[in-house]
């Protein structure tokens, strides 16, 4: 037979998929998640951290004992573009980071990706922070891009109908006494959405704000990729996910919750997750589970305002004194870099007298392990989206404290829809702290424990073999899969 005339033989190709997530704790934990997850099915993986998040992962995470079982695995580092003594830490700082990165990585991605320094890449999965400049990357070296959306789907969709919201004069927001004011152009959310319930992108008091632009025009170019993911379960917002799917991105993948996904993906392979594995940049303080170890059932609240909330010094205390005027235990998760302004100042001994009675505090606590722990009944949260879905998994019920981004809409849903606790946005008082953690935790228990019980069955079932979440994302494994014959095939 003539060379010309033999048939191509197929050359199998492993499907290589760069994630990038935004340098913040509650991304790199998820999307680090996802990364385990889709190595578990056998595709390679390069994780691309900026320089400053790698290096405190492998500091405090263990990483390289952890993913030693996946070869297909790699990481690699990328500058975020600014100096070594940037903080980092905060909302505002956060922010730096990301215009600092849109400014300056995508050359230097553009050269990585090229020169083959993230291996063969044939998909593309980047946070939706970062649409626009890793879009015009994947575009120019025609690799296939999904978006994977860190937040609750109720804040996506609220975000999407943000320029809907302008046209129908619901914003701007004119002052305090606007804020209960009833937002009714927002689909599936039209009785219970008030001002202070939106993203913290979305409550402007001028809608000519440069500032905004960014937010509202990334996550419309995210889904006019190849498709999102969400971190969630039909059961959970399905409505909502219909409204995107149906008005913005017909391929959507919710697959969450993924701390689950991955314990029951583990499982199924004979394979138990380590109860100290960690996606932490932080260092985990572990002495507090032998403290709750030592406590009655459900009789502990846990408080953790996640990783860049910041309090100032009279707001720890209305905090403090409410916790101990409630007679409840309580862990307290109090980070080094927490507190702003004027910290000087003795604190009262009641307060400390009475935590050493009953209560713990901490730098940082392993939090999956602390709300599943059986000695926790309530969980007082900042509703991160991370830490939402964690309570949910658990089945503890929660007292909504949001500081800014999808917060302040979780905690509406949480309070309001899905009655799995209490919304105590925009107060800083210890008398109503002290009132919510006795009807958390006394008052309406009975209440609470069974709606959390509830959604947590719910969570559990959608991951497993045949749940929504686990079809979906065998759907999107089998897409990236196809992506790489794809390129083997040009």
């Amino acid at each position: 037979m003539d060379q010309k005339q033999r048939p191509q033989v197929e050359v199998p190709t492993t499907p290589r998929v760069l994630i990038f997530p935004l340098p913040a704790q509650g991304h790199v934990t998820s999307m680090l998640t996802l990364a385990e997850l889709l190595s578990l099915c056998g595709i390679d993986v390069t994780f691309l951290n900026t320089d400053h998040v790698h290096n405190r992962l492998f500091r405090h995470a263990d990483i390289e004992a952890r993913f030693a079982d996946y070869p297909g695995l790699l990481f690699r580092t990328i500058s975020d573009g600014l100096p070594d003594d940037h903080p980092r830490s905060n909302d505002r700082s956060i922010t730096e980071v990301l215009h600092s990165m849109i400014a300056t990585t995508k050359p230097v991605l553009n050269e990585m990706l090229v020169s083959g320094a993230l291996g063969s890449v044939t998909c593309i999965i980047a946070d939706g922070a970062f649409a626009g400049f890793v879009t015009n990357s994947a575009c120019e070296l025609h690799v296939p891009i999904i978006y994977y959306q860190p937040a609750s789907a109720c804040c996506l969709w609220t975000l999407l109908c943000f320029d809907d919201i302008i046209k129908a004069g619901e914003l701007p927001i004119r002052g305090k006494e606007d804020m209960d004011r009833i937002i009714t152009s927002v689909p599936g959310m039209k009785s219970f959405l008030r001002c202070r319930d939106l993203p913290s992108f979305c409550q402007v008091n001028d809608t000519s704000a440069t500032k905004i632009n960014p937010v509202a025009r990334a996550i419309r170019q995210s889904c006019s990729a190849q498709g999102i993911i969400l971190n969630t379960f039909e059961e959970l917002e399905g409505p909502i996910i219909s409204h995107i799917i149906r008005s913005f991105c017909p391929n959507t993948y919710t697959i969450g919750p993924l701390h689950a996904h991955l314990k029951h993906k583990l499982a199924k392979k004979n394979v138990s997750k380590s109860d100290q594995s960690s996606n932490s940049i932080f260092e985990v303080d572990r002495k507090c589970m032998d403290w709750l170890d030592s406590q009655p059932p459900k009789s502990v609240i846990y408080v953790s305002f996640g990783s860049i909330t910041t309090l100032t010094r009279d707001a720890l205390l209305e905090f403090w004194h409410g916790l101990v005027n409630s007679n409840v235990r309580f862990l307290w998760v109090v980070r080094p870099d927490m507190l702003t302004g004027e910290c000087a100042g003795e604190v009262p001994s009641e307060l400390l007298e009475a935590t050493r009675e009953r209560g713990y505090m901490v730098r940082w606590a392993p939090q999956e392990e602390v709300l599943s722990h059986r000695a926790v009944g309530g969980f007082l949260t900042h509703s991160g989206w991370n830490s939402t879905l964690e309570s949910i998994v658990a089945g503890v019920p929660m007292i909504c404290w949001p500081y800014f981004a999808d917060q302040q809409i979780n905690s509406r849903f949480v309070g309001e829809v899905w009655k799995l606790g209490i919304d105590m946005k925009d107060v800083c008082d210890r008398k109503i702290v002290e009132k919510m953690v006795i009807d958390l935790t006394v008052e309406r228990r009975e209440e609470f424990l069974k709606s959390t019980a509830k959604m947590a069955r719910l969570a559990g079932e959608s991951v497993c073999e045949g749940g929504l979440s686990d079809s979906n994302f065998d759907r999107l494994v089998e897409y990236i899969r196809l992506t790489a014959k794809e390129k083997s095939a040009r």
